[in-house]
């Protein structure tokens, strides 16, 4: 942690609802942003948010982006609202940080990115597990050749993801629902910052298993990289075999997790309709329950090994394993100061020393491509180019 005296953003965040909540502990703890304004149609969350921040409070993303004392904007909204605010603050000259997926459409983030160029202001994807502690630190094991050039790359993840408690578009594919656009996006950023090249093609299969879940809860996908490498990617978030038992037993978020818990995920949602299972999604956001603390431990997103000619990297919870001809050696990534300061500090580059980080608009552009290549290839059986890698 550098010891500099920093000068923090001055953060607004649209949106206080899970996504918020997720990166909530980060901000609390992180010294390169400050919260100083939100935009969130609920009075309680606003009231809340005045209570332990102070600053200013909008029941419109309009007026946060209008706020003289916002200097950058973290939208937190749900997917299908990502375009509309997003050109909102660009328009305003407001810098912005939207949360994965840029958009659902393709022509949605084509709009979001050349507004923000239009507009001359950073437009960050995230957060993202591209940004995870262990993640950035294979990528600079990897830069340092310490595996060769990566030729091939697998990542896996079993999770309870459809049976957490969803409104009624988040079990709908054409509105952004599944497990496409907000967990295979994440599978994706990672492979991408890991492997270094631009991705061609793509080859997949995806599943939906549960009538009464009518979208994608699982897939399989192969990605091809110029120069030849390609990645596994495998996904499956039907609550029942739980990946983070070959995570050391620690969840996605870092926190240890606690047995059984995917059988009681789903017994929460049992019998529940989609009005009362939508009231209970309500009732996570800001104001309504405790956010945690900042977790202990980097978050992850399941196992992920990438291979070179020199070593396999595998990335664990704490860390990320080297092995090679000389053996294993572990070189530990601890959260600093929380999971997700790396998006802080990422941010605070951007704005204070004009470094912006890979996750680009553009880049979040490419990565919701390889989404949508999935459901492409998954459909007609045949693999699906792609032309929208090259920025």
């Amino acid at each position: 942690m550098t010891s500099e005296v920093l000068d923090p953003v001055r953060l607004g965040v649209a949106g206080l609802g899970r996504g918020f909540m997720l990166t909530l502990p980060s901000f609390r703890v992180d010294p390169h942003v400050r919260l100083v304004a939100c935009a969130a149609p609920r009075a309680e969350s606003r009231a809340a948010f005045l209570a332990e921040f102070g600053g200013s409070a909008h029941d419109s993303v309009e007026g946060l982006a209008s706020d003289p004392n916002v200097e950058a904007v973290y939208i937190a909204t749900p997917h299908q609202l990502h375009r509309a605010h997003v050109e909102t603050c660009v328009a305003h000259g407001k810098p912005v940080l939207v949360d994965k997926p840029l958009a659902i459409t393709l022509e949605d983030a084509d709009a979001m990115v050349r507004a923000a160029k239009t507009a001359k202001v950073p437009l960050i994807t995230g957060p993202a597990h591209s940004f995870d502690q262990p993640v950035q630190a294979a990528r600079q094991l990897i830069k340092d050749g310490t595996i060769g050039t990566p030729r091939m790359a697998l990542a896996f993840n079993y999770t309870d993801f459809l049976y957490r408690p969803r409104r009624p578009e988040e079990l709908n594919t054409d509105q952004g629902g599944g497990v496409l656009f907000s967990q295979a996006i994440h599978q994706i950023d990672m492979i991408r910052f890991l492997m270094g090249a631009r991705a061609t093609n793509v080859t997949a299969r995806t599943g939906q298993w549960d009538p009464e879940r009518p979208t994608e809860g699982a897939y399989m996908a192969l990605i091809d990289f110029e120069g030849g490498a390609s990645a596994s990617l495998t996904y499956s978030g039907y609550a029942h075999f739980d990946s983070d038992a070959w995570m050391d037993d620690i969840g996605e978020l870092g926190h240890i997790k606690a047995k059984n818990s995917h059988a009681a995920t789903r017994a929460r949602i049992e019998g529940l309709g989609p009005v009362a299972e939508a009231a209970m999604k309500g009732n996570r956001t800001y104001g309504a329950v405790h956010a945690p603390d900042a977790a202990p431990n980097p978050e992850h997103f399941g196992p992920v090994i990438v291979s070179g000619p020199k070593g396999d990297l595998r990335l664990t919870s704490k860390g990320v394993e080297l092995t090679d001809a000389k053996g294993r050696k572990f070189h530990p990534t601890p959260p600093d100061p929380a999971p997700r300061s790396p998006i802080c500090r990422a941010l605070y580059d951007t704005l204070r020393r004009t470094a912006p980080p890979t996750q680009s608009g553009a880049w979040g552009l490419a990565s919701l491509e390889i989404v949508h290549a999935i459901l492409a290839s998954a459909r007609t059986k045949d693999p699906i180019a792609l032309t929208r890698q090259g920025n």
